[in-house]
């Protein structure tokens, strides 16, 4: 074959031969007279000359069985072997000019070369696959480019031996999927493993972390039962990646649940959040809505840090967003949060997210918040199908760029034999210590209406006389005795005016007083105090009911 005759159309040739045409005649004004090579020795070196001249006069073989990379010639659509260099001996052995690739060269086989080459001639354009790897282990980087040869159309193979590249990569790659493992391993650790089911909401959850491209971010969520039928529910994103912003969270997580144990209104457990967020690390914040919900209200009272708005559909379809009050985020510190309200009645639901859910770098983000309140105006079910079709009205896949997480709360409405099992009653408190014999009256009528057992009967008469007995003496009016019966447990819950919470202590022989608190820490199942809104406190204790109680 000749090896002139194609070479001189390898990449970069053609064009060294024109630039040393144009320098040659830059070098020759009008008048002047072309230097004269012949006035020169061979051996001896033009002041100026270059290597260049001498590059045309290699011979294409030597230069190519010398270069590490290996070099295949092929022509012909059955891409017929006119020449392998010493690599590409070496690297797969001698190779029979004149045979066709498909059957003397296996190797680009098992590279999935061959239809390249074919595509490679018929388009007349180069094309380069990166890193494909051999039944050896070896991997080659190739370059496939069209040139003329004296048999006709060919395509020159180049393959660079990338395997120590590869390797490092695949090294850089498994070290991050298992740091991602690692993270994703220590955020769903840190999730509540199971939801707490308060008796007056139906509750589900859905945590996705990112594609295998995006690292695991810090986003939690969390129900807590405060007792009195009450339920506070949070949720909140760490901003960063890694596991770093995993174990922020599970403090954050921690600690709400610590300060959520204090009964205290929303924007105050923010406030305690907020100086715990920095003391935990001075440089990350994170956004978070705290809510309480209280049956007796038909509300949701919450206090944002940054996070985005809680979203309510009611029994008639219609979309409330819980704007404001919403702070900066924790971590930013000298804020005052404040906690706000929105409606939460029999059949309502609520829709608590992260940025994930919403946010797309090709559009704001308040596009993405009024996609998802359409989204939600069309979701019916249960909890947990609402969550489903929220997830995939806005398009989280498993490739999604940012981690996800979804809180839906249903207060549902009961109805029938459901709402037979939810039952209210409230006595105002009127006048002075006549109110107690009242209080106890009224108990034991509604928890004869109520058909419970006599020894429950007679403990819920005891303690609503305790707490009232306790009001009377150390509160101040208004006042109020509620009883509350749900599917699984009776409430008793006194109101007051004054706003010193009671405390249980242990009475001296010979006091007259004192054992109040006491003796309904004793005969509850669970009791505890809070201060209300709007001035005063709350005291209240409850039993569980036994199974099987109609």
């Amino acid at each position: 074959m000749n090896f002139t005759r194609w070479s001189a159309r390898l990449p970069g040739t053609q064009r060294r031969a024109a630039a040393r045409a144009d320098h040659g005649v830059a070098q020759r004004g009008d008048g002047a007279v072309p230097a004269a090579r012949a006035e020169h020795l061979p051996d001896e070196p033009q002041e100026g000359a270059t290597a260049e001249g001498g590059v045309d006069e290699l011979p294409v073989r030597a230069v190519l069985d010398r270069i590490p990379a290996l070099v295949a010639l092929v022509h012909g659509p059955e891409h017929r072997i006119a020449y392998v260099n010493d690599a590409y001996i070496a690297a797969f052995g001698d190779r029979p000019a004149g045979e066709p690739a498909r059957d003397a060269l296996p190797e680009l086989d098992e590279l999935s070369l061959l239809p390249l080459l074919d595509q490679v001639l018929r388009s007349a354009k180069p094309r380069t696959v990166k890193s494909r790897k051999t039944s050896g282990g070896r991997s080659y980087t190739v370059t496939c480019t069209p040139l003329e040869t004296a048999e006709g159309p060919g395509v020159l193979i180049f393959a660079a031996d990338v395997t120590d590249h590869a390797e490092a990569a695949e090294r850089l790659r498994t070290s991050e999927r298992e740091q991602r493992e690692t993270a994703v391993t220590l955020q769903r650790s840190l999730l509540p493993q199971e939801l707490e089911e308060p008796d007056d909401l139906r509750i589900a959850a859905t945590y996705q972390p990112g594609g295998t491209e995006a690292a695991v971010g810090g986003d939690w969520y969390d129900v807590i039962t405060l007792g009195g039928g009450r339920t506070a529910l949070v949720i909140g994103d760490v901003m960063g990646r890694g596991v770093r912003a995993a174990a922020v969270m599970g403090q954050l997580r921690t600690a709400v649940r610590a300060y959520a144990r204090l009964d205290l209104p929303p924007h105050e457990v923010l406030q305690l959040l907020d100086g715990l967020a920095t003391e935990i690390d001075p440089h990350q914040i994170a956004t978070c809505v705290y809510a309480v919900h209280d049956p007796n209200e038909g509300r949701l009272v919450y206090a944002s840090a940054g996070h985005l708005p809680i979203l309510v559909r009611d029994e008639n379809g219609t979309i409330h967003r819980g704007d404001e009050p919403t702070g900066p985020p924790l971590g930013t510190g000298g804020w005052l949060h404040a906690s706000g309200a929105v409606p939460l009645g029999p059949g309502s639901t609520a829709v608590m997210y992260t940025d994930g859910l919403v946010e797309r770098r090709d559009e704001d983000i308040d596009e993405g918040v009024a996609a998802l309140e359409h989204a939600l105006a069309g979701a019916t079910g249960t909890p947990q199908v609402v969550c489903d079709r929220l997830i995939r009205a806005a398009g989280v896949t498993a490739d999604h760029d940012d981690d996800v997480a979804v809180l839906v709360l249903q207060h549902p409405a009961r109805k029938g034999s459901d709402g037979e099992l939810f039952r209210n009653a409230a006595l105002e408190l009127l006048g002075g210590v006549e109110a107690a014999p009242r209080a106890r009256a009224f108990a034991s009528g509604v928890l004869s209406s109520w058909r419970f057992t006599p020894e429950l009967h007679d403990l819920g008469v005891l303690a609503a006389s305790e707490l009232v007995a306790n009001s009377l003496q150390h509160g101040t009016p208004p006042m109020r005795l509620r009883l509350r019966r749900t599917d699984r447990r009776l409430i008793v819950e006194v109101t007051d005016g004054d706003d010193h919470l009671p405390r249980r202590r242990r009475a001296d022989p010979g006091d007259e007083t004192g054992r109040g608190i006491a003796i309904v820490a004793t005969i509850a199942s669970n009791w505890g105090s809070r201060r209300t809104p709007g001035g005063g406190k709350a005291v209240w204790c409850e039993f569980v009911l036994p199974t099987g109680t109609a």
